[in-house]
């Protein structure tokens, strides 16, 4: 710890002027230790981005020293507020900073945990944000990436605001971030303005995919909400029993060419993934003061299944985290795996009729695309390697498992076999009525 505090002292000196000896010693010392804590806050958080995103435990501890460097920082800085205005020009853009990546550590953190609560927790300092106007000072300051840091800030906030069905902030906020990037491109000539115009694109149409409206008596929107709701499980049928299979993992697959995302979310993932989940419970009313939890405690055990959200994948990719699944699943488990990808259709007929003879659905490749669906092979006598073939699925099929295609070639999967024994669901899209399929996805799961 002296060791890191010593070498941290050379990022401070900046702000002990020539009178340094009429900066009392305590004051000194409060700027020292928030430089400390704000350079130890981003080298964790940097760090994120080296962990397995795949398992469940390996990469608790780390997150948990993380959120825990950040609690002290944020409670650090609003204790000693005016001290860090006076004697370290702390800005408000800053305090936006540090609320923002610990909105991410939520926002991450439900990712890895699909724990819904922390989706509140994420919102709440979004929400701060916006509503303390940490960023307002930014676009008088001429320096385009504190510019670019608010608009990312846009970006995740609504990504958030969309998982917890805000429609109407999401408009609000999709208006907002309209009239900052506007105010970006006018001001700087930089090379990303095409990016965030795609940004804005995206996110409108993602807005709009959905055309279906639901109105109560007195004619006001309402937004349905895909999750599962307190006290809205159905009963069970006549001579079932609780407990005997769980849905504890998802790998969540979207493939599909030029269908409606944001960020790394097809509009199918984003309606899956929710099918998978309950209604999230606002962590911040248990505890003393809000966005103060810690990421270990739970409000109750209401776990919903771990998901992994697996945008694009290649096919090594998506084995491996296949594999994660398979090995990490637990006893009476069920492992399910929800592919939303163009179809490989076979070159020509083929005198087999074996698990790698039908195609199957498309894995991430620099390859072009024929036609929006097709992908053509260049040997005919070769089966497509950028594709996930029925016959890949087979070794998993020696623990339940769950399948959900939806694919113009939904139909490569009708004859899975079941090898082992074990319970196996096959659920296939029509290949040529898929939104009816979408829409009813819903209704088909209830988990316990």
């Amino acid at each position: 710890l002296m060791k890191d505090k010593n070498d941290f002292q050379l990022n401070i000196s900046w702000f002990i002027h020539i009178h340094e000896d009429d900066i009392p010693l305590c004051e000194r010392k409060t700027v020292t230790d928030f430089c400390y804590l704000l350079d130890k806050s981003k080298q964790l958080f940097n760090g994120l981005r080296d962990l397995p995103q795949y398992g469940h435990k390996q990469w608790q501890s780390y997150f948990g020293r993380t959120f825990d460097v950040y609690t002290k920082l944020w409670k650090f800085q609003q204790q000693h507020r005016q001290v860090l205005d006076n004697r370290y020009g702390l800005k408000r853009w800053q305090i936006g900073e540090v609320a923002s990546k610990i909105g991410q550590l939520y926002y991450h953190y439900y990712l890895r945990t699909s724990e819904t609560s922390y989706l509140n927790e994420a919102f709440s300092f979004y929400s701060a944000i916006r509503q303390r106007s940490y960023y307002h000072q930014v676009n008088k300051e001429d320096r385009p990436e504190l510019v670019v840091k608010k608009l990312r800030y846009y970006a995740r906030f609504i990504v958030v605001c969309l998982l917890l069905n805000k429609m109407d902030l999401v408009k609000v906020l999709v208006k907002e971030l309209s009239e900052e990037i506007e105010d970006y491109t006018q001001r700087f000539n930089t090379e990303d303005q095409l990016e965030w115009n795609l940004v804005l694109q995206e996110v409108a149409a993602f807005v709009e995919a959905d055309p279906l409206m639901i109105l109560n008596d007195d004619n006001a929107v309402v937004v349905i909400s895909n999750r599962l709701q307190e006290g809205g499980v159905p009963p069970l049928e006549q001579g079932m029993v609780v407990g005997q299979l769980t849905l504890a993992d998802a790998l969540i697959v979207g493939n599909c060419n030029n269908q409606v995302k944001f960020s790394e979310l097809t509009i199918d993932m984003f309606r899956m993934l929710q099918a998978l989940e309950r209604e999230p419970v606002n962590l911040a009313t248990q505890s003393s003061k809000p966005g103060t939890l810690e990421p270990n405690e739970k409000p109750a055990k209401r776990e919903n299944p771990h998901k992994y959200l697996l945008y694009k994948p290649t096919f090594s990719q998506l084995y491996t985290f296949l594999s994660a699944s398979f090995k990490e699943l637990p006893a009476n488990s069920v492992l399910l795996v929800y592919l939303s990808a163009t179809g490989v259709f076979p070159a020509g007929r083929s005198e087999c009729e074996g698990p790698y003879d039908f195609g199957g659905v498309l894995t991430n490749t620099n390859r072009d695309v024929v036609n929006g669906e097709m992908v053509q092979k260049r040997n005919q006598a070769q089966k497509e390697m950028h594709c996930l073939h029925p016959g890949d699925l087979f070794p998993f099929t020696r623990k339940p498992l769950f399948i959900i295609v939806d694919s113009s070639n939904s139909t490569a999967y009708k004859n899975f076999s079941n090898l082992f024994g074990q319970p196996l669901v096959c659920l296939l899209s029509p290949t040529k009525t898929g939104n009816i399929f979408n829409i009813c996805l819903t209704f088909f799961f209830s988990f316990r």
